[in-house]
């Protein structure tokens, strides 16, 4: 667990799944789920990233019920507004109260071809607009082996946060493509020896007491069998969760790593 000051963050990234009814019921769920562990928010925050069909539905029900989970974009327009069909800007977002949105996830960069300066343009759309960018780094098994750990990562985080200013709240979620999915998590050293390689970075970027401040996810394989290796270390903050996060069982026991972290 780190020593730090730092709130874990347990993010939900759900990807192209779920409907807005699906959602509504998922998101109660889950609330439901985590008062009867009684789970202190406070602690361990605990975020979930609908599509956007379902961000409207998820915002009603939050803002209605008063549950204690936060919400966010998995994606926004570099753009504030114009004729960019199917983008979705950050003032959209931030008009439906979300805290974050995802930026330069692996499978926007793999599938969508977005390279280092339309994720850096992303990253200050999302400041610009009040939102916290969950910036995406990781590398592919090709990567690891042709330059080693930490390379392509700390790269892309320079380049994302080239034109950020110290004292930018901002969240860097280290994902090796090479586990995504796969089922073969990165290993709880891995993940450590990556994140200290980011903080490292920031402290160059962005200052001492804003690198301090900001949380360091992983993401790749998460589940409730391996969570509390992770939250051991102290450069990870909390995890990007993807294929887990809709298994309401598993997702709840992931937020709750806490109660086995010294197991």
């Amino acid at each position: 667990m780190t020593g730090t000051t730092r709130t874990p963050l347990i993010a939900g990234n759900w990807k192209m799944n779920l409907d807005h009814l699906q959602a509504i019921a998922f998101v109660q769920k889950l609330a439901w789920s985590l008062k009867d562990a009684r789970h202190d928010f406070d602690a361990v925050e605990v975020a979930v990233f609908p599509p956007f069909t379902d961000l409207r539905s998820v915002q009603t029900l939050i803002s209605a019920d008063k549950l204690p989970l936060k919400f966010g974009g998995q994606d926004l327009s570099a753009y504030d507004s114009g004729a960019y069909t199917g983008e979705i800007s950050g003032a959209f977002l931030s008009a439906l109260d979300c805290q974050y949105v995802i930026v330069g996830h692996s499978e926007r960069r793999t599938l969508h071809n977005e390279g280092d300066d339309e994720v850096a343009a992303k990253v200050a759309a999302a400041i610009k607009h009040g939102l916290v960018p969950v910036l995406c780094v990781g590398e592919t098994a090709e990567d690891l082996e042709k330059h080693g750990p930490s390379a392509v990562p700390v790269a892309q985080l320079k380049a994302a946060l080239a034109g950020v200013k110290d004292g930018a709240n901002i969240v860097v979620a280290y994902e090796p493509v090479w586990a995504i999915g796969s089922g073969q998590a990165a290993t709880p050293e891995q993940a450590e020896q990556v994140a200290a390689q980011l903080r490292a970075v920031l402290v160059e970027l962005i200052g001492q007491e804003s690198a301090a401040a900001t949380r360091i996810l992983y993401g790749g394989s998460v589940k409730a069998a391996n969570i509390a290796g992770f939250m051991r270390q102290p450069n990870v903050d909390g995890a990007l969760v993807g294929g887990a996060s809709l298994d309401l069982t598993e997702f709840s026991s992931i937020a709750q790593f806490q109660k086995h972290v010294g197991t």
